[in-house]
């Protein structure tokens, strides 16, 4: 993933592609009011159909210097988010 800020957007931006997939994922996003939380909008191709695009979120917690969270979730053909992947992210040493 690359992340970074557009001034003139004001927004975050970003990518992901990965060597099993071919889809190239583009994200905008921004934080939240205490500067902790970066939610990541997207679009990529249903978990159920590959045929079909449906909108994703990627939510980054700024836990501490040491500590993050990456959770992801897609929106379901009901418009309610499902929540698929959480990861923690701690530097070592």
């Amino acid at each position: 993933m690359t992340l970074g800020y557009d001034p003139k957007a004001g927004r975050f931006v970003g990518t992901f592609i990965a060597s099993m997939m071919t889809h190239l994922w583009q994200y905008t996003g921004s934080l939240d009011t205490s500067s902790k939380v970066l939610t990541l909008d997207t679009m990529g191709p249903s978990m159920l159909s590959a045929d079909q695009l449906v909108a994703y979120q990627d939510i980054i917690e700024f836990i501490s210097d040491d500590h993050r969270i990456l959770s992801s979730q897609a929106r379901g053909t009901d418009g309610e988010w499902m929540h698929f992947m959480r990861a923690h992210y701690r530097r070592v040493g």
